[in-house]
Order: structure tokens, then sequence, then C-alpha cells
């Protein structure tokens, strides 16, 4: 028993005077390179010994892990192998965590002379996504600011990348933070946060970013139909959320089934559908989109088959016709 903590006490001075190094034979005082494993691997670390040693012990810091074949330690991820040369008093590490890194102390006794090798065990980290903002909804002009924070050793490097809803792909920038400012509708889409540091596959995560804009008529196709023909006039108009339509002749608001049009609505394109065109039904028609972020409008011409129709003339009419319907149409919702 005496010999015993003897030798403890031994072993527990030899960890605070020996450097840093990795295990070698008993006497060997060379400094090597320290022990780096990965997160989740297992770590071996060996202590070469000779025919004059004594006594052997491994330690972590001022914790004997195993004194000779005898056990200290209470984790079971910590093994002695068994199965090596003779000359070799080695121990297994499983499943190593960041907790585990640090310096581990192989000590031995030599015609009753401590002498000790020392290894630095370095856990490395794969990045990993600790924090990033969630998706988010905006009025176009707005300022946007996205976080992504991610952990590792080394050090997690992080990139943005930007695909838009056409599958165009770009990088926008590296760290932390993303800054979007008078955001604009042609930057919604996904932006996307990875964390690398090259010691697995790096960490993906995707903020999705939706930018509220007004109306936008990108379509407006009048038609030439004969009477007693079907006869159909369309608009279509981009907006975020999703415009509402409405269709007019002259001030007069159309509803569905009355007056012997439909209206039929699908996603942002809305038609007014004439069953049986008459020669009352000729002329000039308003399409009217709108959300909660404004609204807008165009003028649309249903004409006979010998009408002159001039498309360049009623792209102007609808410019020109757009601010004041807009005003038209403004009043009439105010009286409700």
């Amino acid at each position: 028993m005496y010999n015993s903590v003897f030798f403890i006490v031994l072993t527990w001075m030899s960890t605070v005077i020996v450097f840093s190094g990795v295990p070698a034979r008993s006497g060997d005082s060379v400094l090597k390179d320290n022990i780096t494993v990965r997160q989740g691997d297992s770590a071996v670390l060996k202590c070469n010994v000779d025919g004059k040693v004594s006594r052997v012990a491994w330690l972590n810091r001022t914790t004997i892990l195993f004194a000779g074949n005898e056990k200290w330690s209470l984790d079971p991820r910590v093994t002695l192998l068994d199965n090596t040369a003779v000359t070799e008093y080695s121990i297994k590490i499983q499943n190593v965590d960041i907790h585990d890194e640090g310096p581990y102390v192989c000590s031995i006794l030599t015609n009753k002379k401590p002498k000790s090798t020392k290894v630095h065990l370095v856990v490395q980290v794969p990045a990993r996504i600790a924090n990033i903002s969630r998706d988010v909804t905006v009025n176009e002009g707005s300022n946007v600011n996205l976080m992504c924070q991610a952990v590792g050793r080394p050090d997690a490097s992080i990139i943005w990348k930007y695909h838009s809803p056409r599958g165009m792909q770009k990088f926008v920038t590296e760290g932390q933070h993303l800054e979007l400012t008078a955001i604009t509708k042609e930057q919604s889409g996904s932006y996307e946060c990875i964390a690398s540091n090259d010691i697995s596959s790096p960490d993906v995560r995707i903020v999705q970013v939706t930018v509220n804009y007004p109306p936008f008529i990108s379509k407006a196709r009048g038609t030439g139909t004969r009477v007693g023909q079907k006869g159909i006039l369309q608009c279509e108009a981009s907006a975020v959320p999703r415009a509402d339509f409405e269709w007019y002749k002259e001030d007069r608001r159309l509803f569905n089934g009355l007056n012997g049009v439909k209206i039929e609505n699908q996603g942002k394109q809305s038609m007014l559908v004439f069953f049986n065109v008459s020669e009352q039904d000729y002329g000039n028609y308003t399409c009217v989109a709108m959300n909660t972020m404004g609204m807008t409008n165009a003028s649309i011409i249903l004409y006979g088959p010998g009408a002159i129709h001039d498309v360049n003339g009623a792209a102007a009419a609808t410019r020109c016709s757009s601010y004041l319907f807009s005003s038209v149409i403004l009043l009439q919702l105010l009286k409700f």
C-alpha cells in the first residue's frame, strides 16, 4: 500500500515538470507532435517501455486512468490494450469528445526513479451551424439582416450563396452576417449558409427570403372576335402577395356570371370570357390587379374582326389611362 501511494505521488509530480510531447521510450525526453483525432473517433495513446520498468501508469491531468493493469477511471470508454507488444503500454479512448482534449501522461518507474512521457490530445470538431435566422418576409425597399453562427474546431468558415426562384445561383458574401439594403423583388429567394472547416462535409442551412411588392401587369392581351363567337381578354400580373383581380367596362365593375361574361382567375392570370360576343360587348375594358402593397391596371380592347387595331396605340392608351383609372378605383373603394 505504501509503495502504491508513493508511486502515485511520484506520477503526480511528473505531470507538473514535463513538457508537451508524445509517448516515447522510458527516459526519452525528445518532444514530438500531438495526437489529433476527430470528435467521435477513437484515440490510441501509446507508451513504450522496456524490461527495466517496474511500474507504469496513465494519467489525465491529475486523474489516474490506469495503474499497471488496474483501472482507476470510471469512464467505460477508456480501456487498456492488452494485445500489444510486451514493450508497449497503451490505452484507447473510444468516442472521443471535446472534454477529452488535454494532456495525458504515461508515468514510468525505473530503478526507483520516476520518468514520464506526455502527449497532448487534440480533438477536432466538424463544423456545425448552431444558430441561423428564420425565414423572413419583408416589403420591397426594406433592409434585411441575416445571421448564421457555426461552431467547430478548427473554427468554421461561413459563406453565403443565393438561389433565385428561377434557378440562378451565385456567391454573395462570407462571414456570419449578410446585409441586404433596400431589398428588391429580384432578391427574393433562398439564401444558403455553408459552414465548413475541412474536418467533414460542410453543414448547410437555408433561409427563405420573401419580398412583398405591388402588382405589375406583365401581360394585357386584347382580342378580335366576331359577333356570336367566344372571346377572351387576358390579364397577367406578378405580385407578392398574389394579386386579386377586378374587371371594369368604363367605370362599371363586371361580376362573374352577369351580363354574359365569366371571370376566371388562375394564379397570377385573370381572364374575362365572353361566351357569345355581341356588338354591345365591343370596347375598352380595364383589368385591375391589387394586393396589400398597392394596385395597378391595364386597358384591354375587345374589337371586331374588321376593326383597325393599333397595338402600339393601345399600349400608349394603357399607360395614359393607368393613373386616371387608379384614382377612380381608389375613390370607389373609399366609398365603402
